[in-house]
């Protein structure tokens, strides 16, 4: 089974969505993110981010140049030099102090970084993301920053086989887009995609149900 195998089977589920597919690759060689970039596929993935630029920096000018690439993991203030310009989105913002930090750096750099921001609307204490009665507050805070432009929010689903869990948080982080008017709406993996669709998803983000033999 190869990614573009796994790829054809996924775009059956999505076609009469408006979602786009992000690769993500944290636990997949270069080799692989050529494989789903041949399938097709241009948006990438990563989850560390000294592991994601050397990675990216081994990658062809020509993918490099046609890609884009999303931070989806927990960002640290003091890797933020190093994310911001070499993602086109970091998913993951869940502070005023990390929005700060994306703010100020992309300052110095002289652009305008994308942002999303990750909401823990579960509210599992193992994970990051703000509460959604937060929310309000970090998106003014944020509408002040000349180089930070926020495009959405994101969210991780708890790992559960409760659907109606995962529908109803899915479907809260969909009025929260709309209450707020913002285009992205990340949310959904390999094993809750199908339901992030139904609820209005704008990017879902697939690593195990692409690059392995399901």
């Amino acid at each position: 089974m190869t990614v573009k195998d796994n790829l054809n089977r996924i775009l059956k589920d999505t076609k009469n969505y408006n979602s786009k597919i992000i690769a993500v690759t944290k636990y997949y060689g270069v080799d692989k993110m050529i494989e789903a970039y041949n399938a097709g596929l241009r948006d990438f993935a990563e989850s560390k981010v000294l592991d994601a630029v050397a990675k990216i920096g081994k990658i062809d000018d020509t993918i490099k140049s046609q890609s884009l690439y999303h931070f989806i993991g927990h960002l640290q203030t003091n890797k933020v030099k190093h994310a911001v310009g070499a993602f086109d989105y970091i998913q993951s913002v869940d502070s005023l102090k990390v929005a700060e930090c994306i703010d100020h750096e992309a300052n110095k750099k002289g652009i305008v970084q994308k942002i999303l921001i990750q909401v823990n609307n579960a509210r599992e204490p193992q994970k990051y993301g703000i509460e959604p009665c937060n929310l309000e507050n970090l998106i003014n805070k944020i509408s002040t920053m000349k180089n930070v432009e926020l495009t959405g929010l994101m969210n991780i689903a708890p790992l559960t086989d409760d659907v109606k869990e995962i529908d109803r948080l899915f479907s809260e982080m969909k009025k929260l887009q709309e209450q707020y008017n913002l285009k992205e709406l990340s949310m959904g993996m390999s094993h809750d995609y199908k339901i992030a669709l139904e609820n209005g998803a704008t990017m879902i983000r697939l690593g195990r149900i692409l690059f392995e033999n399901i």
